[in-house]
């Protein structure tokens, strides 16, 4: 993979593009300032004809048109072969929240794609001998980079570490441009956390440039934008427009959205959120992000994806499995009559319910037809605080969960089956991100108590206790806990928000490699 001139094609992103990241990263940081001391996220008045204007996205490829339910997961070999095997219409094989960024995760990956692009990927279990190849029909594959803020430490430009974004991509396109298009698709991407239009712009650039390098077509690239981040939600419209040759959808990144929030409206004392458990996609700022997105993608002709199903079966408690599935099925069941055109799911064995609410509700290939005139856009609706209880559960739960997901993060694994459901880093984020807002705004639980300092390094011990035992000690022993725990209770309890926890942790894999 790591060819002379796979990583000139990598260098030469870096050196034309990593100022302009830099530049957009100093801009979050001037944003969120802002933010910090008072504003308030609204619609842009300087693109307020982007939002009028009559126009459309470009031309979407045939194996785009049906996106009913997609599968995503990380790049190691056996979850790549099961996620294409799963029935699923799309799988997003990721770089992102879902990989822990070693080295070797991130190489082998790559190489992992390349070889199931050419449809000489296997892989045998050496524990059991049974042995997994694609089938003859497989899902259309998706690549998801790594966001702006995440480096690439093991590539040095100049110097400097690569952008992970620019790594990512890069890789994964010169490798595979060719190869996907005798294979009768395409190099299709999702974007992340992206805050603004300028980000989206950056990234319209990068393809240009990158197709006019590998002197493929203008389009060939495909992506879709994960609107995760509260700052986007205003700024679909240009995203979309800034992409409009490249971009076939928007998806509802919903459990990174809630993070956003949190981070973004740090300093509001009225929008402390409850129990994690409470937020749900009824509450009227989350309904109303999805509700606009449809509209928005809709009114474009482009694709509205909605959001994932983070459940996972359970074998051996058939009345604890059944519970699952039916939040499942009402969770997609609300997206498929709202006008979504297609969902997450985090498991394969979750595919089949969803395609089947999604054979129900929608017989065409997509929803595009409904154009949602019914929603109207509100900044206040957007920001309207959710509702609920803050509980010493919930925060119990926080710590728990957050440590854990950490603890196999640093182990190099990046979706991790917790407590019955499949949690990538955006579990980890909200965990730590509301510890932090219940800590400052000194929030009040159900039974009358304030959440202080002394409180939570307190259920932080007695939670690491529960962990080990839950873990086993042969387990805990040889595994990352006591560095788990230090990195999350430093960044639940900073002074300043940390922007991203995977910022610090991806200093201590760096370190730990070394």
């Amino acid at each position: 993979m790591l060819t002379a001139p796979a990583l000139a094609f990598v260098e030469d992103l870096t050196r034309r593009f990593r100022p302009r990241i830099d530049e957009l990263l100093a801009r979050r940081r001037a944003v969120q300032h802002r933010y910090t001391n008072g504003d308030r996220p609204g619609f842009l008045t300087e693109t307020a004809s982007v939002r009028s204007a009559d126009w459309k996205v470009g031309s979407i490829p045939a194996d785009l048109q049906d996106r009913r339910v997609e599968i995503t997961g990380p790049v190691d070999r056996k979850m790549i072969i099961n996620a294409l095997n799963s029935g699923a219409s799309v799988f997003m094989a990721d770089f992102e929240d879902a990989t822990s960024p070693t080295w070797s995760n991130i190489v082998s990956g790559q190489a992992n794609l390349i070889d199931a692009i050419r449809r000489t990927i296997a892989y045998e279990n050496p524990a059991t001998g049974k042995r997994y190849a694609l089938n003859q029909d497989i899902a259309t594959l998706m690549v998801r980079p790594r966001g702006f803020h995440l480096p690439e430490r093991h590539c040095l430009v100049d110097g400097e570490p690569a952008p992970g974004m620019l790594f990512d991509f890069g890789m994964f396109l010169f490798h595979n441009a060719e190869a996907l298009a005798k294979a009768g698709t395409g190099p299709y991407f999702y974007l992340p956390k992206m805050q603004s239009h300028l980000e989206a712009r950056l990234w319209n650039d990068v393809f240009l440039h990158a197709q006019s390098a590998l002197k493929i077509p203008v389009g060939t690239i495909k992506v879709t934008v994960l609107i995760e981040t509260l700052p986007a939600a205003f700024e679909m419209d240009e995203i979309l427009f800034e992409l409009k040759d490249h971009i076939v959808g928007l998806n509802c990144g919903r459990w990174d959205y809630i993070f956003s929030a949190i981070k973004t409206l740090r300093s509001d004392p009225s929008f402390v959120l409850p129990d994690r458990g409470q937020v749900t996609m009824e509450a009227p700022f989350l309904r109303s992000y999805t509700q606009l997105l449809i509209k928005t993608c809709h009114r474009r002709g482009a694709f509205a994806m909605g959001g994932m199903a983070a459940q996972i079966p359970i074998k051996d408690d058939p009345d604890a499995n059944e519970r699952a599935m039916e939040k499942v099925h009402a969770d997609k069941l609300r997206e498929v009559r709202e006008g979504h055109d297609g969902t997450w799911v985090a498991h394969p064995g979750m595919v089949q319910l969803a395609v089947q609410v999604f054979d129900e509700g929608m017989p065409g290939p997509n929803q595009v037809h409904r154009l949602r005139e019914d929603v109207v856009a509100s900044a206040a609706a957007l920001l309207v605080p959710p509702s609920g209880t803050r509980t010493e559960t919930g925060l119990r739960h926080n710590i728990r969960v957050g440590i854990q997901y950490l603890e196999a993060w640093l182990g190099g694994q990046g979706a991790v089956p917790i407590y019955n459901l499949m949690e990538d880093a955006a579990t980890a984020e909200i965990s730590r991100t509301q510890i932090w807002q219940w800590l400052k705004h000194r929030a009040a639980l159900d039974d009358g108590r304030t959440v202080t300092r002394a409180m939570v390094d307190e259920l932080v011990a007695q939670e690491f206790v529960r962990v080990r035992e839950e873990v086993g000690a042969k387990r805990f022993e040889r595994g990352h806990f006591d560095q788990a725990r230090s990195l999350f209770v430093a960044v639940a309890t900073s002074d300043e928000l940390q922007e991203f926890l995977t910022i610090p942790a991806y200093e201590a894999l760096v370190n730990r490699s070394r």
